[in-house]
């Protein structure tokens, strides 16, 4: 007989059904879609309240120099956010003063690769997907962020929550004048 907790260190890192990973895809692409019309009431409800949400900055290292620059929460970071410290900043949009945001940025976010892993948590899910976001404003200000995310979603209901986000740019220097966007 099995136990317990045998089962469910088996389960983690196991590949997810294809009916799941087909659902957290749709999650993802329903995600690309709210940040591109800027949907973010609709956004933010798809955020759980524990959520952590973190985009690191990255230095060029040798590769002798292993660091744990990625994980490190304790280096610069250009999002290292809760959930209300995000909706705090989408409420600037809201006061008329976003400056970066008159005329409004058009977004396009493409996500790629994903792969979908249980974790020990029944409910929660590991999605590991790339991104490509395109941003668009005035008339030649271009800019494009490309990269990985590692995602912790949780099942609530019929419906997903991002738990976390690790969003990890493929730049080590950000030529944005700003950084108004979500991936």
């Amino acid at each position: 007989m099995t136990d317990t907790a045998t089962i469910e260190r088996t389960r983690e890192g196991t590949t997810a059904s294809l009916e799941l990973t087909h659902a957290l895809t749709q999650t993802l692409y329903r995600e690309a879609r709210l940040l591109d019309d800027e949907h973010y009431k609709a956004w933010t409800s798809m955020l759980a309240e524990d959520l952590h949400y973190h985009m690191p900055g990255i230095e060029t290292r040798y590769r002798r120099d292993k660091t744990e620059q990625v994980t490190d929460l304790t280096r610069m970071a250009y999002y290292n956010d809760s959930k209300p410290e995000i909706l705090k900043r989408l409420s600037r949009l809201e006061t008329g003063t976003a400056w970066s945001e008159d005329p409004a940025t058009r977004y396009t976010h493409i996500i790629t690769n994903v792969e979908v892993e249980l974790t020990e948590n029944t409910d929660e899910f590991r999605v590991y997907s790339n991104f490509y976001a395109y941003r668009n404003r005035n008339e030649r200000d271009e800019d494009s962020l490309i990269g990985n995310r590692i995602d912790i979603w949780r099942q609530v209901g019929n419906s997903f929550q991002l738990v976390k986000r690790r969003a990890i740019l493929k730049h080590n220097v950000m030529l944005s004048k700003n950084l108004n966007i979500y991936v």
